[in-house]
């Protein structure tokens, strides 16, 4: 494997770090309104919700671009399902990241919110690692690479929604 095939996981990891320490070091303020419609906890929440609702639908759109549902022959709009519905989990997460990271801010007092917060950066950097994966030609990585990288997408989500809007509907 040529050293090329490398940079979307330097790139991914550069973006995770740099939204770790941004998150680590800038000063939140006091208060920030995200929609001015809710409250801002429960619109991250929703926000969220949808989110990993339509990744569970990458997933399974993954699986059978991939022929991975038990010899079920994807239908021919299963492809384009997978890009719309990334595209749209991505732009849902864009506001509660933001308001995430400049409202609240990595903060490690709580193992819960530490968890989250790390799960945050891992899948904005893992979601740069997939999209330039997606440009490489074939020869450039192993095959593995691209459904590696959409896995670590969607348990990163999967683990933020975890420690934030489940426990939200839980506590």
């Amino acid at each position: 494997m040529r050293a090329v095939a490398w940079l979307p996981v330097a790139a991914g990891t550069g973006v995770a770090v740099a939204l770790g320490v941004y998150g680590r070091f800038h000063e939140p303020p006091a208060t920030v309104d995200l929609a001015g419609l809710l409250p801002p906890l429960t619109a991250k929440v929703w926000l969220a919700t949808v989110a990993v609702l339509l990744a569970v639908l990458q997933l399974l759109s993954a699986l059978a671009i991939y022929g991975r549902l038990g010899g079920l022959d994807a239908p021919p709009w299963t492809a384009a399902a997978h890009r719309w519905s990334g595209r749209l989990a991505f732009v849902l997460s864009l506001p509660v990241a933001v308001h995430c990271l400049y409202a609240l801010g990595l903060r490690a007092d709580d193992s819960r919110v530490l968890v989250h917060s790390l799960c945050g950066c891992l899948f904005y950097g893992a979601f740069v690692t997939k999209m330039l994966t997606l440009g490489r030609p074939a020869g450039d990585g192993p095959g593995w690479a691209l459904p590696a990288a959409g896995g670590v997408v969607f348990t990163a989500l999967t683990g933020a929604w975890l420690t934030s809007a489940w426990w939200f509907f839980t506590r």
